[in-house]
């Protein structure tokens, strides 16, 4: 009985990046200017944003605050849809169709491109194993050789079923829809995901912080490691807490 078991990871393969070209040129053109408080593209683009509805820019025009002040204050305020002119696609590897079942019915703000059973060959395919099950060496072991009869039966339907009926390209459809029935929800699987800063507090407030649910805690918290690196002031208000077991949750300050 051999499987095996896939490794998590999360990587950021487009960030905000800001021109301010653009913007300056159109300051010049109204006779006004801004006055910089520093800031990473991320947050100035949310500041810009936000100044934009009131034209407040300039000495005479602009709060005292700095950017990340006016941010925390946009954010207190209820005042975030500002927040969604900043997007990051991230690369998530490692996690399981269990897991991507309940990502994806976060729509507002979000966009998935998910790798397809239906056109990949899974007759390798690694597996997520539950922390609960890994630490149980009888149960990962009743656990793994289920996992392997299910990849066992894949295996076979691919091997076997024919239908010269259909095209070449539909008939390779039905065979891995039929054998991808077999497979459990602790299948592998990889996504590519595009979303706001407005949507990913969102879900790091209503996703971050539920203890049983061990992935989408874990993916959470490495995506809220990666975008807080790029703006800080648009998450300064979520931390990472240690539980018992030595994983981490996601709580509001």
């Amino acid at each position: 009985m051999k499987i095996k078991c896939a490794k998590f990871n999360a990587a950021v393969m487009s960030r905000p990046s800001f021109d301010d070209k653009a913007l300056i040129n159109f300051l010049q053109n109204h006779g006004l200017c801004w006055v910089r408080t520093g800031g990473t593209p991320a947050e100035e683009i949310v500041e810009v944003s936000g100044r934009m509805c009131y034209l407040s820019f300039g000495k005479n025009r602009q709060s005292p605050r700095d950017n990340s002040a006016y941010i925390a204050n946009l954010i207190s305020q209820g005042h975030e849809s500002v927040l969604e002119h900043v997007n990051w696609t991230i690369l998530l590897s490692g996690v399981s169709r269990g897991f991507t079942h309940q990502l994806v019915r976060h729509r507002v703000g979000f966009a998935y491109s998910q790798l397809s059973q239906q056109y990949h060959d899974e007759s390798e395919a690694l597996f997520v194993v539950p922390p609960s099950i890994e630490k149980d060496r009888e149960l990962f072991i009743q656990w793994a050789d289920d996992i392997y009869k299910s990849l066992t039966t894949y295996r076979k339907i691919i091997k076997t079923i024919k239908n010269n009926k259909l095209s070449d390209k539909e008939s390779l459809r039905e065979l891995r829809t039929a054998a991808r029935s077999t497979l459990p929800n602790a299948t592998e699987s990889k996504i590519v995901i595009t979303v706001n800063a407005r949507a990913l507090r969102h879900f790091f407030d209503v996703r971050g912080c539920i203890e049983g649910d061990w992935e989408m805690r874990k993916v959470a918290c490495a995506i809220f490691d990666l975008v807080y690196c790029d703006a800080p002031s648009l998450f300064y208000d979520f931390q990472k807490i240690e539980m018992s077991d030595g994983s981490f949750k996601l709580e509001k300050k």
